[in-house]
This record gives structure tokens, sequence and C-alpha cells, in this order.
């Protein structure tokens, strides 16, 4: 037991010092409690009053120890010098939590040291569980009261845990707008994220490709963050791709009047605007060096100066920063600042596109739907014929989502506008289809594309040895394995229209044989 001596409480003394419940020696008490050693806290001035209280323990627990401790608080209702003197005890005792147990009383002692005592506890500086009493109820006989064993690992109360359990399901909805996305990786990397910004305020960095939902994203995370009360300012958006010359201090970091021709008053700036709230920075890969170097600046001390300003002025923000570009990359080349890359790269999250996420297609348009509907105040549905048809062509190797969500959402958008009474159809999607693939296609393909696609699978003797019909083939063959999940979606959509045509429709053992023509394999082909 590790505990503070009351100077209130405890320190009874006469022969009707046994009528009064006093915590310490209740402590001892108990029969289900058995107490082996009593480390105990006391000042100078408390003495003489200790020792009585530890020759009461005695008499009524014999296998107790009273370890006495004299530690004395400047100020004993100071949070910063009471935490200090308990820290610095809890620090220096040798703990063994292999052999024994531990139990931290916070009855006694002020309400700064009680609450000290159960941050410390917390935080494991105290590797312990804590322990509160109470006097006996009015008509009870026993003196010893009551006592009670909180561990502060709440996973173990059931109704707690399942009240946090569903805060954090809440939590995921909200990162998800709700869309109950089946992509396990997806999931996974959202829960990471529910996890990092309950208790960070470090940047954040959403990397992916264009489209694949890095701005929503950021958004959801301050709504979240803003439903949690842990930011009190705006959410501030900008494009870093879209920042040119002069302005690009101006719009970042504000200005004061006259600092340039055309600055007839002054501005704030998007850093100042975020100030209590979140920052994001999308395409910041974008930025130009000037202005990485004041960003890194302001995000380690919380200040910059405005163009044309004398003094500083601060913000504090949450800054999320998109990319679809790799900074790395651009750090060896001498367009990003490294040492802003390792400030912003702490909490790094790589969203999938989604052609890797190809399983939450069908959530995703139910989504597109009822957004269309909050837009535009109409309903529009599929036909059960059409839906199937819909799904069957997203989720195939020809579907290639180039701008991924962007992509989907407009296409949704063009099949419920054109749907005669709200009714989207086979044909509807069909034509649909054919216009989605006709964007994606890419109108002449030149040969070096071609020899890139075949450099990643054969040696360039091989490629020297095929005619130039094999190799067109051959790399359009390739690509559309690249992006399926198998060998035999990858035969379905190479062979889709003649496999109607055959009474035998082993796409996959076709592809196989005509892989092995150039000597490629599946797997072979997948790992190169």
């Amino acid at each position: 037991m590790i505990g503070i001596f009351g100077t209130v409480l405890d320190a009874a003394e006469g022969p009707r010092r046994w009528e009064r419940w006093r915590p310490s020696l209740s402590l001892c008490q108990h029969d289900d409690l058995i107490v082996s050693r009593f480390e105990l806290l006391h000042d100078a001035r408390s003495q003489r009053r200790v020792e009585a209280l530890e020759k009461d323990i005695r008499s009524v627990s014999p296998q107790t120890t009273v370890v006495g401790h004299q530690i004395d608080f400047a100020d004993a209702w100071g949070f910063e010098n009471v935490f200090e003197t308990l820290h610095k005890f809890a620090t220096s005792y040798p703990f063994d939590p292999e052999r024994e147990d531990y139990l931290v009383h916070i009855t006694t002692g002020t309400h700064v040291a009680q609450i000290c005592l159960f941050l410390l506890t917390e935080s494991r500086h105290f590797p312990a569980r804590l322990l509160q009493t109470s006097p006996p109820r009015r008509g009870q006989t026993d003196r010893a009261g009551q006592y009670d064993i909180i561990d502060l690992d709440l996973s173990r109360y059931d109704r707690i845990a399942a009240r946090f359990d569903k805060e954090r399901a809440d939590a995921t909805s909200i990162l998800k707008s709700g869309i109950a996305t089946r992509n396990a990786a997806f999931n996974h990397l959202i829960e990471n994220i529910e996890k990092v910004v309950g208790v960070s305020r470090a940047p954040v960095l959403l990397m992916g490709p264009t489209g694949a939902g890095k701005s929503q994203l950021a958004a959801r995370i301050f709504s979240l963050l803003k439903s949690r009360h842990q930011v009190k300012g705006e959410f501030v958006e900008l494009n870093c791709a879209t920042l040119r010359g002069d302005s690009a201090m101006s719009t970042l970091f504000g200005h004061v009047k006259g600092s340039f021709t055309g600055a007839m008053k002054d501005r704030a700036g998007h850093l100042k605007t975020a100030d209590g709230g979140v920052l994001f920075l999308d395409e910041i890969g974008e930025l130009g060096l000037d202005e990485q170097a004041m960003l890194l600046r302001a995000l380690e001390t919380g200040r910059f100066f405005p163009l044309g300003a004398d003094h500083e002025v601060e913000s504090e923000f949450q800054l999320i920063a998109g990319t679809n570009r790799d900074l790395s990359e651009l750090v060896a080349q001498g367009r990003f600042r490294e040492d802003l890359l390792a400030r912003i790269d702490l909490w790094a999250f790589k969203l999938p596109s989604l052609r890797e996420r190809r399983e939450d297609i069908e959530p995703n348009l139910d989504y597109e739907l009822s957004e269309f509907a909050r837009r535009t105040g109409r309903r529009a549905a599929f036909s059960r014929e059409a839906r199937e048809a819909f799904l069957a062509f997203a989720q195939s190797p020809e579907a290639v989502w180039a701008r991924n969500f962007r992509d989907l959402s407009g296409a949704i958008t063009r099949m419920c506008i054109e749907a005669d009474g709200g009714r989207v159809t086979v044909a509807g999607v069909e034509a649909e289809r054919r216009r989605l693939v006709s964007a994606w296609r890419q109108p002449g393909r030149s040969a070096k594309s071609n020899e890139e696609i075949l450099n990643s699978v054969l040696s360039t003797e091989a490629i020297a040895g095929l005619d130039l019909f094999d190799r067109l083939q051959l790399a359009g063959v390739v690509e559309v394995a690249k992006r399926s999940r198998s060998l035999s979606d990858a035969g379905r959509a190479l062979f889709a229209s003649s496999r109607t045509r055959r009474s035998s429709t082993n796409d996959a053992d076709r592809l196989r044989k005509y892989l092995a023509r150039f000597g490629l394999g599946w797997d072979d082909l997948r790992a190169r």
C-alpha cells in the first residue's frame, strides 16, 4: 500500500481514537485485504503522530510493516510542487511488479495530492491500482468501513468498454462518412487515423493518387476533432498547386497594407485563419522552397512573419498535408525540404486507389445515390438488372478508375440525371460504361510506353526477338494482367467477347498458355 498520512482524518489520539474512522488504519482492518507493507508518506511535522498510527496498525494487523517516508511539500495546495514531489518519489521507488501487487490509497491528503496520485498511477509511474476508502454507513458496527479497488485498465469494465467501443465505432463512421466500407486494409487505416488524431496534435500526411479522397478525409478528421471539442477554430483548405509567384506568400502567411503593389489592406492569410483549427494543405509538394521554410518555422514555433510585417503573429493549428507525389523523390531532386518532410511525416497514411478497393464500390454507390438526392432534391435508383450490370463492370479489370472516386461520383451523377423517371436502366449503365472506357483509353500509345511495359517482365534480348505485332499484343495483355486480382479475372477481361461463342470458357488456362509462349507465368509476372 502507498498512501499519504491524513493530518486530519488519521491524526486521532487518546483512548477514544478507536471510535473514530481513520482511513489509513481501516486499510489494515479488512479480513479480505491483507497489507504486507504500508509505504506511508508524511511531512516532518507529523512524525510523532505517524509513529502513533504505526503502533495502532501493528496492533490490529501484526503482519503489516509500516515504512515511513518523509516528504515535504513546499505548498500542499500547489499542483506543480505536489506533482513534482510525488513524481520524484515514484521514479526513485524500487518497484518490483513481478513479485508484488501495489495499491495507491487516494482518500487521504489534499485534493491536489489525490489528483496527482491518480495521474501518476494512470501514467504507470506507480504500477498500481487505485484504492479508495469510505467510513462505515450509519448503523454499521464494523469501524473499518468500505474500500473499492479501481483498475485504470478500463477494458476490464464491461459497460465502460462497451461504451468506448461504441464511441470508437462512431468515430470511424465519421471518418468514413457513414459508409460501411469492406476493404480490410482501408478499415485498418481509418482505425489508425482515429487513434492518432485523438491524442496527437502533430501534422498528419495523407498520401495517395488523385481522387482517392484525401480532401474529404481531411474534412472528416476536422469534424471528428470538432465533435470531441479538440479544436475550436475552423477548417481551412488550400490546394498548393494553385499558388503562383508573389501571391503564394500572401495567401499562406498574410500581408500588411502597402507591402506590395495592390496590397490595399491587411490580409490575415490561411495560417492565421486556421488558428485554433485545422489547416489542410493539399498537394503540399507544389509549395515553393521559400514557403516551405516559413511553414516549417510556423510548425515548430507557432509564429511567422506576414509579408511586409515587422512583427510576428502567432497561430496554433493542426496541419493535415496531402500529396499524390513521392515527397522523398522531390527531396532527392532538391524540390522539397528534407527537414519539412521529417516534420510532417511522423503520421503518414497512404490512401488506396479505388482499383485497390473494388469491394467498396457497392457501398460507395449507395452513398453517392444518397448524396445525389441531398444535393438535387431528386431521388434516383437503379433497377436490379442495372445495379448488377454496373457493379459487374465497376469491379472488373476493364474499369481502371483513372481518377478514382471522382470518376465514380461523376458516373453515378450522370446516370441519375439522364435516368427517365429517376430509374437507371441497363441501357443507361451501358452508355456510361462506353463513356468511361472511351475517356480512360489512351489514344496513340507510343512505342516507348509499350517498351516500358515489356521491360518490366522481359529482358532486353527477349524483347528484341519479338515481332512488332507480338510486342503490341503482349504489352496490352500485360497491362490488363497488372490491374487484375487473379489469372481468372484477367482472362475474363481479355476474352470477354469470344468466350460467349465457345463451349469451353476456361479463360485462365487460355491466358496461361498465351503467356507461356513468351516464357512467362502468372506468379512470375505478378512478382516482376
